[in-house]
């Protein structure tokens, strides 16, 4: 059947196009057509009526709809919060191409959702030794259960996060990138592994991603890319990590008495003029400087010359001296490395040392050793300054727990630091930010520092809510600045806080203050554990199970825990206490009390900084 001008609405070119277009038509291709065209003219009258109501519709007949955007779900699990940050930024790119995107924590995430998604982006950093992010744990755990959906219907990307100084190197999210395979997901773009300096690898993948969306039709054909200057822009401040504030030091003072082992430095250090804006909880970047002596033996016993030139990464020409000092990391050795310095070289012991079987004694290497080591105990002296250094990664940022509310301190930040000294393989060794600290820098100095948001190591929100705080040594920095903050919002949250150190009398850190708001009533109780005043080793998990029955009271009544210190023993033994705790006091089994802890993470009733 034709269509002709006389009986139709159409125009004679209309009709023309229509005529060669229906006889090819199927039936259910002509089926769809008319619902098609049925679901333009209901969706065109509605828009009509709710734009102009007082306007006539009738005969209305729409010439152009867009296609409904298909949706993006994008999950992240972030420790310190780089996960978050990039997450956040990934989706507001996403959206300006026209896609629907979700974007959540992987523990607020419904893991039953699984099977209703078609493209998922996953960004996700690896914690301790190839462990996922307290924030990524339950969504990990049922994806790797028996209860993980099949997902064939599922595009994915991952974005790992990771340090490659770590053994188990962006672990969590080769764990992610292969489940969903196995689970019958379909990859939109490989994964990208990132280490520390991860903007650029970032970017790319952003990059990458956004393109294979737009391929496959999910979004406007407008061209959106990532730079990796953008992903390192604080929203606040031009100051970020890519571009760090020169920020003056104002106070730099040893805590710890005469006679202690330890040096404890607690800084303070001025943010005036960078709009920099931080919460309690959050952290301090800060670039630090390599050894001048440590450098200095380097130079020297590779027979360079200090004031040879070099392009860092980012395209700058420095000093050779001045790159070493400022720009390369030279005091840890990692897997990368080896094999790179092992190519460069062409040295037989570098790689046999990296052949299968050997990996007990590269890790072994690796420990506590550095550059310095590593041209020495395998000849590499003879390797031009210039090659040399281009194998070499940018130097990281060392991230400190913020120990001051800027409430009570506006436009400083203050910072507890434990400067790390030992001798390791015939050599004393430092750590490269606290003994600069300890021994290069005094007031009127300056650092370049930056601001890392941490959403995950936040006070709550209903300011009535008690707070257990747990934290040895450094570990009780952001508990300064929590109690700091109550007391300038004048919260009436209870708060108990566990500390402990070596000794009473020479490492109590910030007695005076503690004490001070303990008479005040903004902290209402806290125990101590002086672990070498005693014949019997004690630590806050000692002091924890002791106050069994107040703390399992505290937790009934809504009280949030923090525990922020060493994550490879302390913390694993408090959250160890409080399972027994628990099991003692609430009467659960061992398999409740797992249960019960993992709810109060996912209700953030239970949050860690550790490193």
């Amino acid at each position: 059947m034709e269509l002709q001008v006389t009986n139709s609405p159409f125009n004679q070119e209309q009709v023309e196009l229509l005529n060669r277009l229906l006889p090819t038509l199927t039936e259910s291709q002509a089926t769809w057509l008319s619902g098609f065209i049925a679901a333009l003219q209901t969706t065109a009258a509605s828009a009509a009526i709710a734009a102009v109501p007082q306007q006539n519709t009738a005969g209305a007949v729409p010439t152009k709809v867009a296609a409904e955007p298909k949706e993006v779900t994008i999950l992240y699990g972030s420790q310190t919060g780089n996960g978050h940050g990039l997450s956040k930024k990934l989706s507001k790119k996403l959206e300006e191409t026209g896609l629907t995107v979700t974007l959540s924590s992987m523990s607020d995430f419904k893991p039953n959702n699984l099977k209703k998604l078609q493209n998922l982006l996953i960004i996700v950093s690896t914690h301790g030794e190839g462990e996922p992010p307290d924030n990524a744990i339950p969504f990990y755990e049922f994806l790797h259960s028996k209860r993980a959906p099949q997902v064939e219907q599922l595009q994915y990307s991952v974005l790992a996060l990771g340090d490659t100084s770590y053994e188990f190197f962006c672990q969590t999210g080769k764990d992610f990138d292969k489940r969903l395979e196995e689970l019958g997901g379909k990859r939109l773009t490989a994964r990208v592994d990132c280490d520390v300096d991860f903007d650029e690898s970032a970017a790319e993948w952003m990059n990458q991603v956004l393109s294979s969306l737009n391929e496959a039709g999910a979004g406007s054909n407008q061209t959106i890319s990532v730079s990796a200057t953008a992903l390192s822009e604080d929203t606040e401040s031009e100051y970020s990590r890519s571009n760090p504030f020169q920020a003056e030091i104002l106070e730099n003072l040893n805590l710890n008495g005469r006679g202690s082992d330890r040096e404890t430095r607690h800084l303070e250090i001025s943010l005036e003029g960078s709009n920099l804006q931080y919460e309690p909880g959050d952290s301090i970047g800060i670039y630090p400087e390599n050894h001048p002596q440590l450098v200095d033996d380097l130079i020297s016993i590779m027979n360079w010359n200090a004031d040879e030139v070099v392009v860092v990464k980012n395209g700058e020409a420095r000093t050779l001296r001045d790159a070493l000092l400022r720009h390369y990391e030279i005091t840890v050795l990692t897997k990368p490395l080896i094999e790179q310095a092992a190519k460069l070289s062409g040295n037989e012991g570098l790689s046999k040392l990296l052949e299968p079987g050997h990996e007990q004694e590269l890790r072994t290497y690796i420990d506590e050793r550095d550059l310095l080591d590593l041209v020495q105990d395998y000849g590499l002296q003879h390797l031009p300054a210039s090659d040399f250094v281009s194998i070499l990664r940018k130097i990281p940022a060392r991230l400190y727990s913020i120990a001051s509310s800027s409430k009570a301190f506006p436009d400083e930040v203050h910072i507890t630091v434990r400067s790390v000294r030992y001798e390791a393989h015939g050599r004393q060794r430092y750590g490269v930010c606290s003994v600069q600290m300890a021994e290069r820098l005094e007031a009127g100095d300056s650092l370049p520092v930056y601001i890392q948001h941490n959403p995950n190591f936040k006070l709550p929100e209903n300011p009535d809510t008690p707070i257990i705080m747990i934290g040895p040594g450094t570990g009780v920095a952001p508990f300064r600045a929590f109690l700091g903050e109550r007391e300038e919002t004048g919260a009436e949250g209870k708060s108990w806080l566990f500390y402990g150190d070596q000794h009473f009398a020479t490492d109590f850190l910030y007695q005076i203050e503690w004490q001070r708001w303990l008479k005040d009533g903004v902290l209402t109780r806290m125990d101590v554990a002086f672990s070498r005043d005693t014949d019997k080793k004690v630590y806050v998990q000692h002091r924890m199970l002791e106050k069994s029955k107040e703390l399992y009271q505290w937790l009934q009544e809504g009280a949030c825990v923090y525990v922020c210190g060493d994550e490879k023993k302390m913390a694993h033994d408090v959250h160890s206490a409080l399972g027994t705790i628990l099991e003692q006091e609430g009467g659960m089994s061992p398999e409740e009390a797992t249960e019960y802890l993992a709810l109060m993470q996912q209700q953030k009733r239970y949050q860690r900084d550790v490193y």
